[in-house]
């Protein structure tokens, strides 16, 4: 071949290649921005469905609501549409209508085969405290051809959790699996443990341990931790530090989440003063603390109208670089306004704003009627005009607030 022939074809070549790859970008674009359009319409409706159903107690209405969305399991806002949906109908007592609502997902679902909803209307039904209901669907998810899993068998345990009904979720612990030939896994044996805890009998929890040892599933730190949660509050202290001996055997790392939830146990047996030397413990073993343990400091310190110690809880938190959320901020400007430290309430309602983090009317009432009464009616004023910026649909109530404020001095 000709060299000069020989570039040209590679210069060709080239060229197509080049036109091919740009085609495919243009072609991928167009199919993504098309992805993305569909998302962001199916988001939109659900969300204005979640929107609908908030404000709904009509069952009727509800379920015409949820048949008019194609609602999906897989889908994060869809799940708590469902969910929203049978508490309403639950809290009304119209137990028909959660039927209704969650059998006909069930035989109407795009993929009729899936387990997912299955698994979703089983717990849903524990929610509704229509444990029955639960145990039928389990039962029957052959006749709607769907293959029965651990998946299932866990979400009828974490039912039975749901509707406190214990002694029904050992019977389906020690039946179910040899019934229907399901091989227990880990989060069966740690919803176990969470029955055994939560019925006030976490003694028993080691014998679900020791199953676990025989069926080589080893135990992880959420199973050890609920053990934790169960003696604290059974105060079997003696209990928790044999629990953490265990821990240290079966090679299970004791880290501050194990910690936390020994602080949360503490917290609210209004022991926070303990929690908080426990955690010095901790950081002198050079294991640092987390932003859970700061928020479940500063909530216990605040349930104990210590605000000194919360307050200085908070600036060691920012000061370590942790972030507070919504309700860190939400409650400590509760507990101030209860002190009758306006001042300070202002400084952390106004950086709780600036965060889009509104506390609640009252809260707010709260804080403004403060200020004012300390002759800050200029700064009560504003904080209103803030809020009814944000909240247009509270504005006559905030009017009503604004007119009672004494006139500035």
């Amino acid at each position: 071949m000709n060299p000069s022939n020989g570039v040209l074809f590679r210069i060709r070549t080239s060229e197509f290649i080049l036109q091919k790859a740009t085609q495919f970008r243009l072609k991928s674009s167009s199919s993504s921005i098309f992805t993305l359009k569909s998302l962001t319409s199916k988001q939109k409706k659900s969300r204005d469905t979640l929107s609908l159903l908030k404000s709904e107690n009509n069952p009727d209405r509800i379920l015409e609501i949820c048949r008019s969305t194609s609602l999906s399991p897989d889908y994060h806002v869809d799940r708590i549409i469902f969910s929203v949906a049978v508490v309403t109908l639950a809290r009304e007592k119209h137990f028909v209508a959660v039927s209704q609502l969650l059998d006909g997902f069930i035989q109407n679902q795009p993929d009729p085969k899936s387990e997912s909803f299955a698994v979703r209307a089983i717990i849903l039904y524990g929610r509704a405290n229509m444990l029955d209901r639960s145990i039928q669907t389990f039962r029957n998810l052959e006749q709607y051809e769907i293959p029965r899993t651990v998946k299932s068998l866990n979400a009828l345990l974490f039912a039975c959790l749901m509707a406190k009904d214990y002694k029904e979720a050992n019977r389906v612990y020690l039946e179910m699996p040899k019934m229907y030939g399901i091989e227990p896994d880990l989060e069966t044996y740690n919803r176990m443990i969470r029955v055994l805890c939560e019925s006030g009998s976490t003694s028993s929890s080691y014998s679900i341990v020791a199953e676990m040892e025989r069926k080589w599933i080893k135990p992880t730190a959420a199973s050890f931790g609920l053990m934790i949660d169960g003696f604290y509050k059974e105060e079997k202290f003696d209990e928790v530090r044999k629990v953490m001996r265990m821990m240290d055997e079966f090679g299970v790392h004791v880290g501050v989440a194990t910690y936390n939830i020994m602080i949360q146990c503490l917290c609210k047996r209004k022991k926070s003063a303990e929690a908080k030397a426990l955690i010095d413990g901790v950081m002198s073993c050079r294991m640092r603390p987390n932003s859970v343990t700061y928020l479940l400091l500063i909530h216990g310190f605040c349930s104990e109208e210590n605000l000194d110690e919360a307050m200085n809880l908070f600036e060691v938190m920012v000061c370590n670089g942790y972030k507070p959320d919504s309700e860190c901020y939400f409650t400590l400007i509760h507990c101030l306004c209860k002190g009758g430290d306006f001042e300070t309430a202002l400084i952390l309602c106004r950086e709780s704003m600036e965060k889009n983090w509104v506390p609640s009317f009252s809260v707010m009432k709260w804080l403004v009627n403060g200020l004012a009464s300390r002759s800050k009616v200029d700064e009560a004023k504003e904080l209103i005009a803030v809020v009814k910026e944000k909240f247009t649909r509270n504005v006559d109530l905030w009017n009503e607030v604004e007119a009672a404020l004494p006139l500035p001095q």
